[in-house]
C-alpha cells in the first residue's frame, strides 16, 4: 500500500510552539482509514499534544503491532523513530528499545484485538514491569481488518452486523492495568477531544507505565444497532451495513461534555454509546477506589471516562533495576567488555 505525504508548503503565519516547530512538523502521511473512524481523531490528538508539549519529533519512538490501530503511526510524527512490529508484539519490541535507550519518549499505539488477545501477555508483562512508555489502546470491540469479528473487548450481549449475539465475557484493559500496577490510567472516547488530549499529555510526561483505553468507534463494522462500541451508545445504535466495501465519507463525531456528567452519544449506525465524564470530586490517586468505581458504574451500562488513577511518584523499570544512566546503545565496548578479570569476580561471588 502506497502512503502519500501530505505536501510541505504550509501558511507562512502558522503558530509555532517552542521548539520553533508547527503542528504540521509533528503530522505524518494522509490516512488511508475509513473516512469518519475514530482512529484519524486519535492521531489528531497525539499531534496536537506532542505540539503542545514541546516534543522534540526526533526524540519520541512510536511503536505499534497489526490493525487498523497499528497503521495510525504512519499518519502522525512522520520525523519520529518507528517500528511496526508482528500481531501482539509491540509491547516487547518497545520495552526492549526502551531498556537500550531510555533517552527517548515512547508511545506504543495498539488496538483491542493486538493487545486483548493475541497481545494480552505481552501488555500485562510491559505494564507489571513498569516500563515507562505512554501505551495507547485504540479500542473498537471489532476486528475491523478482517471484516468485523467480535474482538475480546466486545461486551456480552452486544450484536454484530448480522445481528449474531456476543457471549463471550469482555476483557477490561482498564481494569487489568488498574491490578497490574500502572501508575497513570486512563479512558476517553476519540471524540472528546478536550478531554483525550490533556491525558495523552499527561501520560507523556509521566514516569512509568501510563495506559490509555480509547474508545474508537468502527464506522464499517461496529457502528449499528445493538453494538456498545458505537458512536450513539458511547452518545444509541445504527442499520447494519449492506454487503458492498464502498463506504460513504461521514462527519466526525465530537463531544464538549461537562465533568460528572452522563452523555448519550448517536453514533452513525444509531447505536447510543453512554458516557460517564468524571467529577472534580474524584481521587484519581486511589487505586482500590477507582476499580470500585470502574465496577459500580459498568453495573450501571456506564463508560467512565477521564483520569482514573495516577501515582505521582511513580518509579519506572530503569529505577527498579537500577540501570546506567547512559543509555546502553551509547556504552562503548570498554564498559560493556570489562575483561576476563570482572566475569571471573562476579563468578567467584555466585559459588
Amino acid at each position: 500500500m502506497t502512503f502519500l505525504p501530505k505536501p510541505r508548503l504550509h501558511h507562512p503565519d502558522l503558530a509555532a510552539n517552542e521548539l520553533g516547530f508547527t503542528r504540521r512538523d509533528y503530522e505524518g502521511s494522509i490516512s488511508t482509514l475509513c473516512a469518519g473512524c475514530g482512529h484519524d481523531s486519535i492521531s489528531a490528538a497525539i499531534i496536537r499534544a506532542c505540539y503542545e508539549l514541546n516534543l522534540p519529533p526526533h526524540r519520541i519512538a512510536k511503536l505499534s503491532g497489526i490493525g487498523c490501530s497499528s497503521k495510525t503511526p504512519t499518519y502522525f510524527l512522520g520525523n519520529s523513530h518507528g517500528f511496526n512490529s508482528v500481531h501482539g508484539r509491540m509491547p516487547s519490541v518497545l520495552t526492549g528499545a526502551n531498556l537500550a535507550n531510555r533517552d527517548l519518549i515512547y508511545l506504543g499505539v495498539s488496538g483491542d484485538g493486538d493487545s486483548a488477545s493475541i497481545g494480552l501477555g505481552q501488555f500485562a508483562h510491559a505494564i507489571r514491569r513498569a516500563v515507562n512508555m505512554c501505551y495507547i489502546v485504540e479500542n473498537n470491540g471489532v476486528y475491523g481488518l478482517t471484516k468485523g469479528q467480535f474482538s475480546a473487548t466486545a461486551d456480552r450481549g452486544a450484536t454484530n452486523k448480522r445481528g449474531v449475539a456476543n457471549q463471550d465475557q469482555p476483557i477490561d484493559l482498564v481494569s487489568m492495568a488498574l491490578q497490574l500496577g500502572a501508575t497513570y490510567v486512563g479512558r476517553s472516547f476519540s471524540g472528546d477531544k478536550g478531554q483525550l488530549v490533556p491525558l495523552i499529555k499527561g501520560a507523556l510526561s509521566h514516569r512509568g507505565a501510563a495506559f490509555i483505553d480509547c474508545i474508537s468507534p468502527c464506522i464499517a463494522f461496529n457502528n449499528h444497532q445493538g453494538s456498545t462500541k458505537s458512536f450513539d451508545y458511547v452518545r444509541e445504535h445504527n442499520e447494519a451495513m449492506n454487503a458492498l466495501d464502498v463506504l460513504t465519507g461521514r462527519d466526525e463525531i465530537t463531544l464538549d461534555q461537562e465533568p460528572g456528567t452522563v452523555e448519550v452519544v448517536r453514533q452513525h449506525d444509531g447505536s447510543l454509546l453512554k458516557l460517564r465524564k468524571l467529577d472534580a470530586a474524584y481521587d484519581p490517586t486511589d487505586r482500590i477506589g477507582a476499580m470500585n468505581f470502574l465496577q459500580t458504574h459498568h453495573a450501571r451500562g456506564e463508560i467512565v471516562t477521564g483520569l482514573l488513577y495516577v501515582d505521582p511518584d511513580a518509579e519506572d523499570m530503569h529505577g527498579f533495576h537500577e540501570t546506567v544512566d547512559t543509555p546502553l546503545n551509547a556504552l562503548d565496548d570498554a564498559v560493556l567488555c570489562p575483561g576476563s578479570a570482572a566475569l571471573d569476580k562476579i563468578n567467584a561471588s555466585l559459588r
